[in-house]
């Protein structure tokens, strides 16, 4: 009854985290409405392979390694602002290309479905602060010496959650009305996307 107990505390906490609008959020809603159903939940695969990484770092107590290596946390914080602000970029420059107002594709990953995944997954990893947030979820809601199984389950949890949560945006902003709301607006979003990105990497970088 206590494990129970744990885990729904943790996909509470977990899922107001995941409903919060952030990279995650933007990635799979554009991708879902600028290209199909199939290849928003390849990305949403990605999301929550990243995920499921966070849980398991989280669990072994991987901000105590960026404790004793501050260097290492800046450094991974300073990659994954620069991936953000590229993928930022890349969405702005390409809002003003002709083409890219009908049916582009800046975060374009091909129709091949392990690209969507890799760009959901690097999207995911972009945030090393997860990993610390994860760290206090933990060490908050888990018992004193968990086991390697609530370890795995509190991962598998949040995996779970993700799934749900992101798998829904995806099939909201595949439907017909979404498309075709996007492509109107396809050069006005991505400006509006990319400049998001640009200021969560800001933020990401300049965060103490």
């Amino acid at each position: 009854m206590e494990n129970l107990s744990t885990l729904l505390s943790i996909a509470l906490i977990w899922g107001i985290a995941a409903a919060t609008p952030g990279p995650n959020f933007f990635v799979a809603v554009r991708t879902a409405a600028a290209h199909s159903r199939r290849l928003g939940l390849a990305v949403v695969a990605g999301i929550v392979s990243g995920t499921f990484v966070w849980g398991l770092a989280g669990f072994f107590g991987i901000s105590t390694l960026f404790a004793l290596a501050p260097w290492l946390y800046a450094v991974l914080k300073l990659l994954g602002a620069l991936y953000l602000t590229y993928l930022g970029v890349r969405l702005i420059l390409a809002s003003f290309r002709p083409a890219s107002r009908t049916a582009s594709a800046a975060l374009a990953p091909s129709p091949k479905g392990w690209q969507g995944w890799r760009l959901g997954l690097m999207t995911n990893l972009a945030n090393p602060k997860t990993a610390a947030f994860v760290t206090s979820l933990f060490a908050t809601t888990m018992p004193a010496e968990p086991s390697l199984q609530m370890g795995l389950a509190a991962a598998g949890v949040m995996v779970g959650v993700s799934l749900l949560w992101y798998g829904a945006v995806v099939f909201v902003f595949a439907t017909p009305v979404m498309t075709r709301s996007y492509t109107r607006m396809t050069a006005l979003i991505d400006r509006i996307a990319g400049g998001i990105f640009i200021l969560f990497g800001a933020k990401l970088a300049l965060d103490r």
